[in-house]
């Protein structure tokens, strides 16, 4: 939670990567509070007030993911509305010319992006910004299980690392109130 908010405000991408890996958690731990207490909870050295405020907030995000049955896959709606959001500011950026950066970086990824969702049955249903987060969130697990990249997966990522990190600073600008589009 604590980590959560502070993406929140200052990367986008990885506070939606972060929330996926939270939905996973929960998953591995059957949606049940008492393992999650156990496991994640019980390991940080908080407060009595912090701890409960932490656990109310797995239990909250467990009960949201039974009302919403993404209890074995699937994603949060709250997480999805991020997508959104993100695909919205998306397409502004790729229609105004003030961001040729931008658009420059989404077309290097391109060519990347394509080859994932053609390598992945999956992934052919998404659109390409939630391609995106699947190949990073991929690769993220694939490093947590200390796993060597191919040379070109690396450099795959590096086209996309690039172009979400781009999108997640636009993000932040925007909701400054920073960006124009006129």
């Amino acid at each position: 939670m604590y980590i959560s908010r502070k993406l929140k405000q200052t990367n986008i991408v990885e506070y939606l990567l972060y929330m996926w890996q939270v939905e996973d958690l929960l998953r591995a731990n059957e949606l049940d509070i008492d393992k999650v207490t156990a496991s994640v909870v019980d390991k940080y050295q908080l407060d009595e007030a912090q701890r409960a405020e932490l656990v109310e907030w797995y239990d909250n995000l467990i009960e949201m993911m039974r009302l919403e049955q993404v209890e074995k896959s699937g994603h949060l709606q709250i997480n999805k509305n991020v997508v959104i959001d993100l695909t919205d500011l998306h397409l502004q950026l790729m229609r105004c010319p003030k961001y040729p950066y931008y658009q420059a970086a989404y077309y290097k990824a391109l060519p990347f992006i394509v080859e994932y969702r053609a390598k992945s049955a999956a992934a052919a249903d998404l659109s390409e910004l939630e391609n995106c987060f699947e190949a990073l969130y991929g690769v993220w697990m694939l490093k947590l299980q200390h796993c060597e990249l191919s040379p070109d997966t690396a450099k795959a990522m590096e086209s996309i690392v690039l172009f979400m990190g781009l999108l997640s600073d636009y993000y932040s600008q925007d909701k400054k109130g920073e960006l124009k589009f006129d």
